[in-house]
C-alpha cells in the first residue's frame, strides 16, 4: 500500500473518532434542526376538562399542540401516557416508581377521543415568537424520541400538567410572569377532594393515604398539578422579554363543549353510610354480648384483621413509598399493622391477659389521638369516624368487662 493511502486511512480514522466523540458530548437539542416551521405555525396549550370514566381522568388533562398548515403539521404532545401492562405496574405505582412517557399523535385523533368522553377541549394559542415556536417544537420532537420520552411521574410535582409548562419556559427568550391569584390558594387535599367530589370512595381513599403535608397551603406554582389551574393562570399570564410585557395567550378557543352528565353516588353506597352501618352492627353485637354475658371472639378477630390488613397498606405507603405528601400520617395511630398481632391475642383464651392490655393500649391511643386531632391540621374524612369509634368500642367494652370471665 502506498504511503499516501496510509495517511488517508489514518486521517479517516481520526475524523471518525473526533465525530463520534463530539456526538457523545453535544446536547441533542443544540444540533441544527433539519426541519423548520413556517410563519403560519402556532403552538397552543390544550386543556381537557375532567370526566368520570376512570380514577385518573377526574383531574383533567393538559397537552401541547403544534399546528403548521403550510407544512401539514398538526401534532399533539401528551405527557400523560402510561402502560398498565408493564411488569409489576400496581406495585411500582403504589411505591411511587411509575414511569410515564411523552406521546405524539395527530391532533384530530386526540380531539375525537376527548369529545367522546364529553370533555371540554380548550385551546390557548400562545403568543410566541417564531424562533421560540421552533425551539419548543424541536425540543418536543427530541423529547418524544424512544430514548428520551420516559420520565418518572410524580402526581403533585411532575405530571402531565407541569411538564408542558416547563417545556414552554425552557424555550422562551424571556420569562413568564403569572399574576397573583385573586382568591386564597387551597391545600393539596382541597384540590384533590374538589376533583373527586363525585366519587366519594376515591375521596375516602385519598384522604386515608395522604398525610399531614397534603393539608398545607400550596404555592401558586404548586397548584399547577391540576390542569384547570394551569389554564386559568395562562389566561392572565404575561411574557416579559427585555422588560416588555405581552400576554402569554393571544387567542383562546373552545374546540369542544362539555357534554357529560354529573354522576351521583347514592347515599347508601357512600363510605359514610356503609361504615355507619358497620358501626351499628358492631354496636348491636356488643349489646347482645352484654345481655347474654358472652364474648363474641370472632367479632374482634374479623374487625381487627381487616383493620390490620388496611394498616399494612398504609404502613407500606408511609414508610416505603416515594410518593410526596404521604408521611407523616395521623391515621397510622388507629389503622396500623399491629392490629394483626392483636388478632393473634384474641384468638385464644390462653392469651386473655396480653389481649386485655392490647385493648387498653388501643383504647388509650384512640382517645388521645381523637382529643389531639383538633390541634393537628390533618383533615379527617367524616367516614373515618364510625371506623375509629368501632375500634374504640370493642377495646372499651373489653376494659369494662375487667376480665374475660365469659366466652
Amino acid at each position: 500500500m502506498k504511503r499516501f493511502d496510509w495517511f488517508l486511512m489514518f486521517g479517516c480514522l481520526v475524523a471518525i473518532h473526533v465525530i463520534s466523540t463530539s456526538a457523545a458530548t453535544v446536547n441533542p437539542q443544540d444540533i441544527v434542526q433539519l426541519r423548520q416551521l413556517s410563519r403560519q405555525a402556532e403552538v397552543s396549550l390544550i386543556t381537557c376538562s375532567p370526566c368520570e370514566d376512570a380514577v385518573f381522568t377526574v383531574y383533567g388533562h393538559t397537552a401541547l399542540r403544534v399546528y403548521d398548515p403550510e407544512n401539514k403539521i398538526d401534532r399533539v404532545y401528551n405527557y400523560g401516557i402510561f402502560d398498565f401492562s408493564k411488569p409489576n405496574f400496581i406495585y411500582r405505582f403504589a411505591k411511587g416508581e411509575t414511569d410515564y412517557v411523552l406521546g405524539a399523535s395527530n391532533f384530530g385523533y386526540f380531539l375525537v377521543e376527548y369529545i367522546s368522553r364529553g370533555s371540554e377541549v380548550y385551546e390557548q394559542v400562545l403568543n410566541l415568537q417564531h424562533k421560540e415556536k421552533e425551539m419548543l417544537w424541536n425540543a418536543l420532537e427530541w423529547n418524544v424520541l424512544p430514548e428520551n420520552r420516559e420520565y418518572r411521574y410524580n402526581f403533585f410535582f411532575d405530571n402531565c400538567a407541569t411538564r408542558p409548562i416547563d417545556m414552554i419556559e425552557n424555550n422562551l427568550q424571556g420569562t413568564i410572569s403569572f399574576m397573583p391569584p385573586t382568591s386564597r390558594i387551597p391545600t393539596f387535599r382541597d384540590m384533590i377532594n374538589q376533583c373527586t367530589r363525585y366519587r366519594p370512595w376515591q375521596t375516602f381513599g385519598c384522604d386515608l393515604v395522604l398525610g399531614l403535608p397534603t393539608d398545607r397551603a400550596m404555592t401558586q406554582r404548586e397548584s399547577f398539578f391540576i390542569p384547570e389551574n394551569v389554564k386559568n393562570a395562562f389566561d392572565r399570564a404575561e411574557i416579559i422579554r427585555e422588560g416588555i410585557s405581552t400576554p402569554l395567550v393571544k387567542n383562546a378557543i373552545i374546540l369542544a363543549e362539555e357534554d357529560r352528565q354529573t354522576p351521583i353516588t347514592p347515599f347508601y353506597f357512600s363510605p359514610v353510610f356503609c361504615f355507619t352501618l358497620l358501626f351499628l352492627i358492631i354496636l348491636t353485637l356488643t349489646f347482645i354480648e352484654w345481655r347474654v354475658k358472652k364474648y363474641f371472639r370472632l367479632v374482634d378477630m374479623l374487625l381487627f384483621f381487616v383493620a390490620g390488613m388496611a394498616g399494612c397498606i398504609l404502613f407500606f405507603l408511609s414508610f416505603f413509598s416515594v410518593h410526596p405528601c404521604i408521611f407523616p400520617n395521623i391515621s397510622l395511630l388507629w389503622l396500623h399493622p399491629f392490629h394483626l398481632f392483636g388478632v393473634i391475642l384474641f384468638s385464644t383464651k390462653k392469651l386473655k391477659t396480653p389481649a386485655y392490655w392490647y385493648h387498653f393500649i388501643n383504647f388509650a391511643v384512640i382517645i388521645i389521638m381523637s382529643a389531639g386531632w383538633i390541634f393537628l391540621p390533618q383533615h379527617v374524612n367524616i367516614a373515618f369516624i364510625p371506623l375509629i369509634v368501632s375500634l374504640a368500642l370493642r377495646s372499651g367494652w373489653t376494659l369494662l368487662r375487667k376480665k374475660y370471665s365469659t366466652g
